[in-house]
């Protein structure tokens, strides 16, 4: 558990005056920021303390029970953090899309959801991303560069991707043209040989001359 989990456990958990076999209890409490936590879904924390969403949100808005809400706020908020790391970190890696040729896949290619990292990078850095029109687009500003390294990645990606598939159009055409050729080649062969054979010898019966 990182530093940032621990500091999402630190509250004063609700305690039940008479608690019931089904009360949610300081433990379960405790599991359940720190599910949701790591997570940022409330459905996912309350299954995994075996209680349901609508106990929960009972007990966070009984009179005590303010620390807990507390917690319950900011462990929403670190999950919902976490969620855009990973987006972020798929926007900047890319997706592996196939490219199809023939009915078959000859190359794959990574493609960058560029409006992704943009949405992301305004909702982090809005003093820095937020808010840009058209006519601020330029060399130089940092929402120009970065649209700028992306597509020039696709770019290069694609053409990377164009030409492998052309060369394995290309190989398997001249592998085609190949067999058509080997295969006239020994259809020829076996005329030739039919021929040689039905043809008739020299000085044989019933050639002109033959009988004296």
């Amino acid at each position: 558990m990182d530093v940032v989990e621990e500091s999402a456990l630190d509250f004063v958990p609700f305690v039940h005056v008479a608690p019931r076999r089904n009360s949610i209890t300081p433990d379960k409490q405790r599991r359940f920021i720190a599910t949701l936590a790591a997570t940022g879904i409330v459905s996912q924390a309350a299954l995994s303390i075996g209680a349901s969403v609508e106990a929960l949100y009972k007990l966070r808005h009984r009179v005590g029970a303010e620390d807990f809400a507390r917690a319950w706020d900011a462990a929403v908020e670190r999950g919902y953090s976490r969620l855009e790391d990973c987006a972020l970190e798929r926007a900047i890696a890319g997706e592996e899309r196939p490219v199809v040729s023939r009915g078959k896949v000859v190359a794959t290619w990574t493609h960058h959801n560029t409006g992704l990292l943009m949405f992301l990078l305004r909702a982090r850095r809005p003093e820095k991303y937020g808010a840009v029109r058209v006519g601020d687009l330029r060399p130089g500003h940092p929402v120009y560069d970065a649209l700028k390294v992306q597509w020039e990645r696709e770019r290069a990606a694609a053409e990377a991707v164009e030409a492998e598939a052309v060369r394995r159009s290309l190989h398997g055409r001249l592998l085609e043209m190949r067999e058509r050729m080997l295969a006239l080649r020994q259809a020829a062969g076996e005329r030739d040989s039919e021929e040689s054979e039905t043809e008739p010898e020299e000085g044989s019966p019933g050639e002109a001359g033959g009988l004296c």
